[in-house]
C-alpha cells in the first residue's frame, strides 16, 4: 500500500504514467477523428475498432495470440533500452530464429515437449549471436548500432529466405511453403477449438524472469548502470565492453526464442512470405512500458488491441489496416516530446545550477 500511496504522490514517477496514458488516449481519439473523416459508415467502423476485439471470444483469443510475438520483442528492446542503445537487430534475430526453430521442426524428430524446447534453445543462441553484432561494432569501430542493425536486419532476411527456398521448401505445395512441422514439435492449445497456444504462457514467464533479472540481480544492475552512466560505472569497477555485449546477447535471445514460439505454437509450416517486423511493434510496447519490463504485457495488450480493432475494421468496413502505422506514429511522437522536453528542462536546470554556483562563488 505504500508502494502505491507513494507512486500517486510521487511526482517523478507519476509523470512518466501520465505521459504514456495520454499517448494512449491521444492515439484512440486521433483514430476515431481520423475514421470520422474518411469512413463512408464511421458509426459502424469506429464499433468495429473498438469493440470488435471484445464481441467474440474467439476475438479476444485472436487478441491473446497477437501480444505473444510482441511480448518477446518488447522484453528484448527493454533490454537494450535499458543501456540506452537503438539496436533493432532483435527484428533479425526474431526472423532468423523462426527459420532456425523451422529446420529443427522439420528436420529432426524427438520427444513431444523436447522438440520445442530445443528448438528455443537453439533458436535463442543463434538469435543471441545475431544479436551482438551491432555492439560488436559500435565497440569495436564505433559504427553506429542503429545504422548497423537495420542494415543487418536485411542480410539476415535474406540468408532465412534463402535457407527455406533452397532447403527446407516443400516443393509440392504451389506457395513458398517450408515442409510441414513434425506433430512433436507443435505446442499445445491452450483452449480447445482456438490457436491461442501454451507460447502465451511462456511469454508471460519470461516477463517474470527478465523483470528478476533487470532488477533483483547483480546483473541487471550492471545493465542498467551502465546504461545510467557508462563512465561512473566504469570507475566503479564494473566491465562496461561486457555488460553491453552480455545485455545484448541476451536481448537477441528474447527475440529468437519469440520467433521460435510463434514457428511452433501458431504454425504449421513456414509460411512467411516477407519479413512480419515484429521488432518495430516491440520497439512501441518497450517505449510504452518506459523500458521496464513488468509494464510490458500491457503495453502489449494495448498494442494488440489497436491492430486487432484495426484489422476487424478493414475487413468489415472501408477503412484500411495500415491506418494502425498513423496511430503507432502518433505514440511515439508524444512519448519523444516528452523525452524532447525532459532534455530542455534538464538543461535549463544545468545553466541555472551554473548561475547560483557563479554567483556564490562571488
Amino acid at each position: 500500500m505504500n508502494s502505491i500511496k507513494r507512486f500517486f504522490t510521487d511526482r517523478e514517477s507519476l509523470a512518466p504514467a501520465l505521459v504514456t496514458l495520454f499517448a494512449g488516449l491521444f492515439s484512440l481519439l486521433a483514430g476515431i477523428v481520423l475514421i470520422f473523416i474518411v469512413s463512408k459508415n464511421p458509426v459502424q467502423s469506429v464499433r468495429n475498432f473498438l469493440l470488435a476485439p471484445f464481441l467474440r471470444s474467439y476475438n479476444f483469443y485472436y487478441l491473446l495470440i497477437v501480444m505473444v510475438p510482441i511480448t518477446f520483442t518488447g522484453l528484448a528492446l527493454c533490454i537494450v533500452y535499458q543501456l540506452r542503445y537503438m539496436s533493432l537487430i532483435v527484428d533479425a534475430s526474431f526472423y532468423t530464429g523462426a527459420v532456425v526453430a523451422t529446420a529443427l521442426g522439420t528436420l529432426i524428430s524427438l520427444p513431444s515437449g523436447v522438440h520445442p524446447a530445443v528448438a528455443m534453445i537453439a533458436a535463442g543462441i543463434v538469435g543471441g549471436l545475431i544479436g551482438l553484432l551491432p555492439a560488436i561494432l559500435k565497440i569495436r569501430w564505433r559504427a553506429n548500432e542503429l545504422v548497423s542493425s537495420l542494415m543487418l536486419n536485411y542480410v539476415f532476411y535474406f540468408l532465412g529466405s534463402f535457407v527455406i527456398l533452397y532447403y527446407l521448401r516443400d516443393r509440392s505445395q504451389t506457395i513458398l511453403s517450408s515442409l510441414p512441422f513434425k506433430k512433436t514439435f507443435l505446442l499445445p492449445r491452450l483452449v480447445a477449438n482456438t490457436q491461442l497456444h501454451v507460447g502465451f504462457l511462456i511469454a508471460a514467464g519470461f516477463v517474470v524472469l527478465v523483470s528478476i533479472f533487470l532488477y533483483r540481480t547483480r546483473w541487471g544492475y550492471e545493465i542498467r548502470l551502465t546504461g545510467a552512466n557508462p563512465r561512473f560505472a566504469m570507475y566503479a569497477g564494473i566491465p562496461v565492453t561486457s555488460v553491453i555485449l552480455y545485455a545484448h546477447f541476451i536481448s537477441g535471445f528474447l527475440g529468437g526464442v519469440g520467433g521460435a514460439v510463434e514457428m511452433s505454437g501458431l504454425y504449421r509450416a513456414f509460411i512467411w512470405q516477407m519479413n512480419p517486423s515484429y521488432a518495430w511493434d516491440g520497439v512501441i510496447v518497450a517505449m510504452l512500458a518506459r523500458r521496464n519490463p513488468k509494464f510490458v504485457p500491457l503495453s502489449a495488450l494495448f498494442f494488440a488491441y489497436l491492430r486487432v480493432g484495426a484489422d476487424f475494421m478493414s475487413r468489415r468496413g472501408d477503412v484500411a489496416f495500415e491506418f494502425i502505422t498513423l496511430l503507432q506514429g502518433l505514440i511515439i511522437l508524444i512519448l519523444a516530446s516528452d523525452r524532447i522536453v525532459n532534455y530542455f528542462r534538464e538543461r535549463q536546470l544545468r545553466k541555472q545550477l551554473l548561475k547560483n554556483s557563479r554567483r556564490e562563488s562571488r
